[in-house]
């Protein structure tokens, strides 16, 4: 059997620098199978306000922007390089939407689905032909229409929910779904509706030591879920001057390792914790997340005789 080389990596945002050095990375590190997990969408939404005198306004990363209409584009690029949408607006339109809860989220999803638009027609054009494999799947902070943009495309594979051969060798389970977090994203459940999520399709998982569990949440108290607690205003949470972390992982993930031993775990979620973890034969990686800051973190992985040889972290 051959080596399988895999790159993985997770929570690009809505960068789109840190999409376009993952198309990269496949030639960079010579890849077999690029996996992309989620989230895919990014969070913000920045007005560009147009005043009455032509000159133009705009909040970004704590900075208050006064622009000429010339400027406009650098500050456009640079949203959309950290992850976030940017949108031009007069006074009286902005105004409306101060008001209009649902035509913000209208905008907010119309930008999100340009900008996945795009990217797909990204993907064909550089990966479309290369006869790579490409799995590309949401995470909990897409909404589901993001499913249906993804599933449309015949330059990859959405995998979510789906049993893949991975490599016509290694069969890999991707699930976007996580236990609850304070924020009541698009795809949480109790950890009761989660394990039984998972367990349903693993159980149909032919040949399971030899099998990747692509699950975006990582499982509970593994060192790749470590992350700041809050409390119930959402205010991070100290103690002694010093901040309170807690394991935010899945129970239901760490049970379903436990119960299956996967070759391989690929998670994310937990941006702020990368690392690797063993449970029991299972080696989990979470490569972390540093879109805002236009990082690709990732994770290089070699397969070879249904083992994994070796790992690498990246980041650039």
């Amino acid at each position: 059997m051959t080596r399988t080389r895999l790159f993985f990596a997770t929570d690009v945002h809505g960068s789109e620098t840190c999409f376009l050095k993952f198309l990269n990375a496949q030639k960079l590190y010579k890849a077999d199978v690029m996996v992309l997990g989620g989230d895919i969408s990014g969070k913000m939404l920045i007005p560009i306000l147009e005043r009455e005198d032509g000159v133009f306004e705009a909040n970004f990363l704590g900075v208050h922007r006064i622009l000429q209409e010339a400027d406009i584009g650098a500050l456009e690029d640079q949203i959309k390089r950290t992850g976030s949408y940017s949108y031009r607006a007069d006074k009286e339109t902005f105004d409306k939407l101060s008001i209009d809860r649902r035509a913000v989220e209208d905008l907010f999803s119309r930008l999100i689905a340009e900008r996945l638009k795009r990217w797909i027609s990204l993907v064909e054009e550089k990966l479309g032909r290369s006869g790579v494999e490409v799995y590309i799947s949401g995470g909990n902070d897409d909404q589901p229409f993001v499913e249906d943009l993804l599933r449309k495309s015949k330059a990859f594979i959405d995998p979510e929910m789906e049993i893949v051969k991975v490599n016509d060798n290694y069969e890999m389970v991707t699930c976007a779904w996580t236990n609850p977090t304070p924020w009541y994203t698009s795809r949480e459940v109790s950890e009761e509706e989660l394990m039984v999520k998972l367990d349903e399709i693993i159980s149909r998982v032919e040949v399971v030591k030899n099998s990747i569990f692509n699950i975006h949440v990582p499982p509970i108290d593994s060192g790749l879920d470590l992350t700041q607690k809050l409390d119930k205003n959402l205010k991070p949470v100290f103690s002694g001057g010093q901040p309170v972390t807690f394991g935010a992982g899945s129970r239901a993930v760490r049970a379903i390792i436990e119960k299956y031993q996967p070759m391989l775990g690929f998670h994310g979620h937990i941006h702020e914790s990368k690392g690797a973890s063993r449970i029991g034969r299972t080696l989990c990686l979470n490569p972390g997340s540093e879109y805002a800051e236009t990082i690709l973190r990732g994770a290089i992985v070699d397969l070879d005789n249904n083992q994994v040889k070796s790992y690498l972290f990246t980041s650039g």
